[in-house]
């Protein structure tokens, strides 16, 4: 199949709108936290902010769970071969809960430890680990959300992760605030909330894919060899999560021993740029499976069209995305019971946000278009060079005492670096590589 300019719109779109909506409502799931845990508190909002990237790092470091089983079933799907699509899905299930159950058991007794590297006050730190503790409860039912979610995108489905996100999403947002706010339970019924709703939309997932492995004669039980090479297949796009998570990680500790104002309006801005992010993503999503559903019909030429037709939406994406941000700049503090002090400083900060999403939308693109076609090694040593590029910006905020404005400039370098990088490698022919 050959992806004309204009069939290629009509492909994206078909893929992209529902990821949007389902990609969006993830990072909402935190973003319900913050603005009902704000009514707690400044120590509460701070506790999440740093129990919250936590969190969000264990997680996103498995993000290849999702990525990597797109990429893969995608390419199958484009071969013809729909039973071997699926069952690379069954064993990125049981991979997702393996990782899983072993997170919890390495990171609960870690947790006063993970809370104190980010240098956290006496008052911050005793939330901060009840949140991170509880939450850990659900690690293994993200990842299998992960894993279903990928496992539907390469066989070009994002309509259902769409419908179990905002399923998920509205029961999150129910269970906080009766947990929160109605029983009072502070900052530990957030977490409750979050666990139970993620929980729900993992059962989901493992119905349907039941539903898949029985309707083409795969089997669910677990196939050591299976899932042995599903998880060599992700160590490279672990490798650039955790290059990417590292940057995100140090920000947030610079921010921590900015003071608890600073902190807390980085921990509002880096939950609405993951918001912007997630939703710059529902293109790169389409990306993955586009490029490995064609790259696997030996479709070069549709690949290179779909590539350029996805980086012009990136761009224009990434314009309407910053220029809403500006827009609703003056309103967002109190959309999160934010004081004077740390709503002077995100209004400040949410102009650099702001700025970075026509970039942001070009880096994603690539990047997806990139996984889609399985040039993972590549996105690993790039993923680390973006970081040592990084280093010395975040060092130098440290040196010379800058604020918050100087630290989000020090991300724009970092997104500078990745949108080289990238961009060089779009243009070459070696990532074309097609076939199953």
């Amino acid at each position: 199949m050959t992806l004309t300019p204009r069939v290629g719109n009509r492909e994206i779109l078909a893929l992209a709108v529902p990821a949007f909506g389902a990609l969006v409502a993830e990072p909402l799931f935190i973003l319900v936290d913050y603005a009902i845990v704000g009514r707690l508190g400044t120590v509460s909002l701070g506790a999440l902010g740093i129990a919250g990237t936590a969190l969000t790092s264990v997680v996103s470091v498995c993000v290849f769970l999702a990525y990597g089983t797109t990429a893969a079933v995608a390419r199958q799907v484009g071969a013809g071969d729909l039973t071997r699509a699926v069952k690379l899905g069954v064993d990125g299930l049981w991979l997702a809960a393996a990782i899983g159950l072993a997170l919890i058991a390495a990171c609960w007794p870690l947790a006063p430890w993970i809370v104190e590297l980010f240098g956290a006050s006496p008052g911050v730190t005793a939330p901060a680990i009840t949140y991170l503790r509880i939450s850990l409860l659900g690690i293994p039912a993200m990842l299998i959300v992960l894993a279903g979610t990928g496992i539907l995108r390469g066989l070009q489905d994002t309509v259902t992760p769409l419908a179990v996100s905002v399923g998920s999403f509205t029961l999150n947002a129910v269970l906080n605030l009766v947990f929160v706010l109605v029983l009072h339970w502070g900052i530990a019924g957030s977490a409750w909330g979050t666990v139970l709703a993620q929980g729900l939309g993992a059962a989901v997932y493992l119905l349907v894919a039941a539903r898949a492995a029985r309707r083409h004669g795969v089997s669910p039980r677990p196939d050591l060899a299976g899932i042995r090479d599903s998880g060599t297949a992700g160590v490279a796009l672990l490798i650039r999560t955790v290059c990417m998570r590292v940057v995100l990680i140090l920000a947030t500790a610079v921010a921590t021993r900015m003071g608890l104002a600073q902190l807390a309006a980085h921990a509002i801005a880096t939950q609405i740029w993951t918001l912007l992010a997630f939703a710059l993503d529902a293109i790169a999503i389409a990306g993955q499976a586009i490029t490995g559903r064609a790259l696997g019909a030996g479709d070069v030429r549709g690949t290179r069209a779909a590539t350029r037709t996805m980086v012009g939406w990136g761009i224009w994406y990434g314009v309407v995305l910053g220029l809403a941000i500006v827009l609703l700049r003056p309103v967002i503090p109190g959309l999160f019971g934010a004081d004077a002090a740390v709503g002077a400083e995100l209004r400040t900060v949410l102009w650099i946000v702001a700025l970075l999403q026509p970039l942001a939308g070009v880096v994603f693109v690539l990047d997806g278009v990139l996984i889609g076609a399985g040039d993972r090694r590549y996105l690993a040593w790039t993923a680390a060079l973006a970081t040592l590029a990084y280093l010395p910006a975040v060092l130098a905020v440290v040196h010379f005492g800058g604020g918050l404005v100087a630290l989000w400039t020090a991300l724009a370098v970092w997104m500078a670096a990745r949108l080289v990088t990238l961009a060089g490698r779009s243009y070459g022919h070696a990532w074309l590589v097609t076939g199953a």
